[in-house]
């Protein structure tokens, strides 16, 4: 990876974890500062700092998209 693409932070369409608010979801934008993350189920995007931001390692986006895949599936049946 250049020095380039590491000041640039995250992609669109990563999946990532804000430990400042303990959520997942995947990156939707950048605007200034902060980035543009909304819920893997969809729903209200919020505003993250970069710094309390990581990606998910394997394990843990396979988890998260099951874990989101198992919530739509109980939304769905009600």
């Amino acid at each position: 990876m250049t020095d380039d693409a590491e000041d640039r932070g995250p992609e669109i369409g990563e999946v990532l974890v804000d430990s400042a608010r303990a959520r997942v979801g995947r990156v939707m934008g950048h605007e200034g500062p902060f980035l543009q993350i909304r819920p893997l189920a969809g729903g209200v995007a919020w505003d993250a700092e970069p710094r309390h931001v990581r990606l998910l390692d394997q394990d843990e986006l396979l988890s998260a998209l099951v874990a989101e895949a198992n919530a739509r599936s109980r939304r769905s049946t009600c």
